[in-house]
């Protein structure tokens, strides 16, 4: 089987999680298979080791999100972008598709582990529109969620902030809606709109300033 759509688009969303400020940001759109091989923005970039009409396991690299010093508070610094290596299951029955996947940080200042969970539901509008709302969380080992979260003495020290160390737990929760329209048998319009909470340590952070707050995504594709 051979899949391939590109496109692009863009995401509004906080700079950072819990940031105070919203951010753009251009999004290359890419969802290729190609026999057991698959390149999209979930999942990075990996093959399918069992693939059948209701499960898939499969394994890829994907990018892991960091922060850039100036979205962060004055004196945190950044949070390199990171590359992980990822495994995902997921189960598809009636129109749901249920995935869980874990992620471990290979390079980068975001390190650790992270296991995310999502229940999609695919609901058929009409030929031409398609209406998927989800749910999802995300839970991190103690390095990970410290390395996002935490304030070391010398960032306490240069920020005026004080200290927190965050240990491991539930990092997030979030719904969303995507509407796809078709606009022809190539091109396809995409728009997202959700809302993300943070949970446990994540939430009580000194770098947070919003535990909740929504986002969206508008795309436009292409298949050939």
């Amino acid at each position: 089987m051979v899949r391939i759509v590109v496109g692009v688009g863009g995401l509004y969303a906080p700079a950072y999680q819990g940031a105070d400020d919203y951010r753009f940001q251009p999004l290359p759109m890419v969802d290729v298979k190609w026999g057991r091989f698959f390149v999209n923005l979930q999942d990075g970039i990996g093959a399918n080791l069992f693939d059948s009409e209701h499960v898939t396991v499969g394994a890829g690299l994907t990018p892991v999100g960091g922060y850039r010093a100036k979205d962060a508070p004055d004196g945190i610094g950044k949070l390199s972008l990171g590359l992980g290596g990822r495994g995902f299951v997921k189960l598809r029955q009636g129109g749901f598709e249920a995935t869980l996947g874990a992620t471990k940080v290979i390079t980068g200042n975001t390190e650790g582990v992270i296991v995310d969970a999502s229940l999609a539901y695919r609901v058929t509008a009409s030929d031409k529109l398609m209406l998927i709302p989800s749910i999802g969380t995300t839970w991190g080992n103690r390095k990970h969620n410290n390395r996002y979260f935490g304030v070391t003495a010398e960032q306490s020290a240069a920020s005026g902030l004080p200290q927190y160390r965050a240990g491991s737990g539930l990092v997030d929760a979030k719904a969303e809606l995507a509407v796809v329209y078709r606009l022809t048998d190539r091109v396809s319009l995409m728009t997202v709109g959700g809302v993300s909470s943070l949970l446990g340590d994540a939430k009580d952070s000194p770098i947070v300033y919003h535990k909740t707050r929504p986002y969206g995504i508008f795309a436009i594709t292409y298949r050939f």
